[in-house]
């Protein structure tokens, strides 16, 4: 029975095809086409400000050398919560909930901000990894300890990410689990239980967006740090 809970979270394949492909490729396809009129539906109205207010909230604190990320980072984030949404309906998969795909995400683009920061402005790149005004003795410990926190940073990014959805994903099963195990034997537990696992749904949908702000956000603050 404990398996079965993790069953959700392998890689589906049809005739020893992956589908997860497909899982990455179909957000793309529910994207609406903005049209050549003048006025636009109020779906595309939504997405276009949805987009240039978060673009504009994220970028604020760059200066303009970050603002060619924008684009990066717009899509980005779109692309994760609606990976993150599709996951929440019956009979569905995931991606995001595989470490793999969140550190391949992850691992580049940070390694991108290093390299900028490392070829535009070196010295303060490498003066992060020594605080200003630490005692001599400390400068050999401080500086192994600021360059093991620089790389755990993507890490730490791909498996806040992974391990949010997963434990989320788990908890929505075990509690719908319980209200089919309870509802012959305890209808109003059940109602209970499903009333808890309605709100915990909804919870879900919060998490599902969250992370994904969460995770172009800290992004953002590493590149903040070299341009």
């Amino acid at each position: 029975m404990m398996m079965s809970f993790f069953d959700q979270f392998a890689s589906p394949s049809f005739l020893g095809i992956p589908l997860i492909a497909i899982a990455i490729a179909l957000p793309w396809m529910l994207f609406p086409t903005p049209p050549s009129r003048w006025l636009n539906n109020r779906l595309i109205t939504l997405q276009t400000w949805f987009i240039n207010r978060f673009t504009s909230q994220l970028l604020m604190p760059l200066n303009t050398a970050g603002h060619k990320w924008a684009l990066l980072f717009a899509s980005l984030m779109i692309f994760l919560i609606t990976i993150n949404m599709l996951g929440l309906l019956p009979y569905t998969f995931t991606p995001t909930t595989q470490l793999s795909l969140n550190m391949g995400f992850a691992v580049p683009l940070w390694l991108a901000t290093v390299i900028i920061g490392m070829r535009n402005q070196p010295t303060v790149a490498l003066g992060h990894l020594l605080p200003e005004g630490t005692p001599i003795p400390l400068i050999p410990v401080l500086i192994i300890i600021e360059t093991i926190s620089l790389f755990i940073r993507p890490l730490a990014l791909g498996v806040r990410l992974t391990a949010n959805l997963t434990a989320g994903h788990l908890l929505i099963q075990l509690i719908a689990t319980a209200v089919f195990v309870l509802m012959p034997m305890m209808p109003t537990v059940a109602l209970l239980t499903a009333a808890v696992l309605f709100l915990l749904t909804l919870l879900e949908v919060a998490v599902a967006m969250i992370q994904a702000y969460v995770f172009v956000l800290l992004l953002s603050l590493y590149l903040q740090e070299n341009v």
